[in-house]
């Protein structure tokens, strides 16, 4: 129980920490303990990872206020600043065009967020802050993500077993 319990306290920390490989854990914690159940490790794992990025998704709604240290201050324009504007105009231009698609067809941003969660591509942190922008209802976002993390979570934490038996 107490692996479970670290296991989702690592899947939330690694859902607000991007750098922080919550596969490489789950991998790593499949073979060290194989009495946990893969099933019950993916599940576990899900939870935290869905929890942690709950924070994102509100985030994106614009119902958390995020610190101030995380607000840029209007500065004025300099030739620097106004190239990597000219520079970065495409990049914005196309975030705005996937949002506006993403809100006219709701269904698209479901499977989009849903292969995304099972696969990672495209990031998942991307579409679930994508998912808060063009205001996915709250029970598909947790539903899917859900599903999808673990089945990805569960399939990770077979894995060491199955490669095990190939193997020998």
């Amino acid at each position: 129980m107490a692996w479970l319990g670290l296991a989702m306290g690592i899947a939330f920390g690694s859902a607000l920490v991007p750098f922080i490989s919550i596969e490489l854990f789950v991998i790593g914690m499949a073979a060290q303990e194989p009495q946990v159940s893969c099933l019950l490790l993916g599940l576990v794992v899900a939870i935290g990872q869905v929890g942690g990025k709950l924070l994102y998704y509100y985030a994106g709604r614009g119902s958390i206020r995020l610190p101030a240290f995380l607000h840029r201050e209007a500065r004025p324009m300099t030739a620097r600043r106004e190239r990597w504007h000219v520079r970065t105009k495409r990049l914005r231009s196309w975030v705005a065009v996937l949002r506006a698609k993403c809100e006219r067809h709701p269904h698209w941003m479901v499977g989009a967020y849903s292969v995304s969660s099972v696969v990672g591509l495209p990031p998942y942190m991307a579409t679930v802050v994508l998912a808060g922008l063009v205001r996915m209802r709250l029970a598909t976002f947790i539903s899917a993500g859900l599903a999808g993390r673990f089945i990805r979570f569960s399939l990770l934490a077979a894995s060491p077993a199955l490669f095990t038996g190939w193997l020998f």
